[in-house]
C-alpha cells in the first residue's frame, strides 16, 4: 500500500450518526497531510486474583476514529457558492450564510452544530466515520497558500477492502497570501504571518448503550487565540506596550486575499486583545511577537471568514 494514495469525502448528516453517504462527484475534499488514527481506544483490564502471578488478557472495549489534515483556503470559483471546504467548517461548529451571487460567510455558532459522515480511503482500505465533529486552526504565511488545519473525531466502522475512490475536486486554484491589506486596530502593521487557533472544544462522552462505548460527539466550548509578528516601530507610529497594557479590544482584518470574484477570502476578528508581547527577528528586522485572544463583539462573531 502506498502511503500517499489517500482520499477523503465528507457530507453533512441529516440525523446525527446516520451515514449521509458522501459521493465522489460532490463530496470530495482536496487535502494535505491526511492521517487516520484510532482515538480513545479502550482495553478493559482483568485483575483476577489467582495462584498465578500472570495477567489475564485484556478485552477490547470500544474506540473512536480520528482524521487530521490540512486544506488550502480557496473559493468555489463563483461568488455566492459555498467553497469545497465549507462542509468542514460546518462540522466545526460554524454557521454558513449565503448571499446569492455575492458571498458565503462562516461564523461560530453556539447551537445546532452539524455533524459529518466522512469516508477515508487508504489505498485499498475504506473507513466510514459518522457523527464526526472537529476543531480547526488557521495559518497564513506570506508567499504561501493559506491553510486550515482540521482534526475530526467520530464513530468508526471496521475498515473494509474497497478500491481507492476516484475523487472529483473543485478546480479553483488557491491564491497566495500577498497583497492583503492587513490591519489591526486600524494600523497597517507589517507582518509575515498570522496564526489562529479557533479553540474548539470537543467532548467525547461515555455511553453504555453505544456499541463503541461513546455517545454523541459534541462541541462544548471555544476559546480563540492567535499570534502575529509585526515589525517594530517608534511609539509615535504605534505604541505596542501601551496598547497591550490597556487590555482594550481591537478589530483585526486580513483584508481581501485574492482578486478574482469567487476566489477571494477575508478573515476578520472584531475584538482581539493583546495578551503577550515579546521581541523577535525577521532577517535582521526587529519584530514584536504579539499573542492575542479574540472575543465576541455582538455574539458568536469572534472570527468570520468570508468568501466573495
Amino acid at each position: 500500500m502506498i502511503k500517499t494514495r489517500k482520499v477523503l469525502l465528507a457530507k453533512v448528516e441529516g440525523t446525527y450518526g446516520t451515514d449521509s453517504v458522501p459521493v465522489v462527484a460532490t463530496d470530495s475534499i482536496l487535502v494535505e497531510n491526511l492521517e487516520f488514527s484510532y482515538d480513545g481506544a479502550r482495553m478493559a483490564e482483568r485483575n483476577a486474583t489467582r495462584a498465578s502471578l500472570g495477567k489475564l488478557k485484556p478485552i477490547f472495549a470500544g474506540t473512536l476514529g480520528q482524521v487530521t489534515f490540512d486544506v488550502e483556503i480557496k473559493g468555489s470559483g463563483a461568488a455566492g457558492t459555498a467553497p469545497e471546504l465549507g462542509v468542514l467548517l460546518k462540522g466545526c461548529g460554524f454557521a454558513e450564510t449565503v448571499v446569492a451571487v455575492t458571498s458565503v460567510t462562516y461564523k461560530h455558532a453556539s447551537s445546532t452544530h452539524a455533524s459529518l459522515s466522512m469516508y477515508f480511503f487508504e489505498d485499498g482500505l475504506k473507513y466510514i466515520m459518522t457523527g464526526a465533529r472537529g476543531s480547526v486552526s488557521l495559518g497564513l504565511k506570506t508567499g504561501e497558500t493559506g491553510k486550515l488545519s482540521f482534526t475530526f473525531t467520530g464513530h468508526v466502522a471496521t475498515a473494509t477492502d474497497v478500491a481507492l475512490a476516484v475523487a472529483v475536486y473543485n478546480a479553483t486554484v488557491p491564491v497566495p497570501v500577498i497583497g492583503a491589506g492587513f490591519t489591526m486596530d486600524s494600523y497597517a502593521a507589517v507582518i509575515s504571518k498570522l496564526d489562529c487557533d479557533w479553540g474548539i472544544e470537543i467532548a467525547k462522552p461515555d455511553s453504555i448503550n453505544a456499541t463503541d462505548g461513546y455517545g454523541e460527539i459534541r462541541i462544548t466550548g471555544r476559546a480563540v487565540t492567535g499570534s502575529v509578528d509585526p515589525e517594530a516601530v517608534l511609539a509615535a507610529a504605534y505604541n505596542f506596550v501601551t496598547k497591550w497594557k490597556s487590555s482594550a479590544a481591537y478589530a483585526l482584518t486580513t483584508g481581501a486575499i485574492g482578486s478574482a470574484a469567487g476566489n477571494i477570502y477575508t478573515v476578520t476578528m472584531p475584538a482581539i486583545t493583546y495578551t503577550e508581547l515579546g521581541s523577535g527577528d525577521r532577517e535582521g528586522i526587529l519584530t514584536r511577537e504579539l499573542k492575542f485572544v479574540a472575543a465576541e463583539s455582538s455574539g458568536d462573531d469572534e472570527v468570520a471568514i468570508a468568501f466573495t
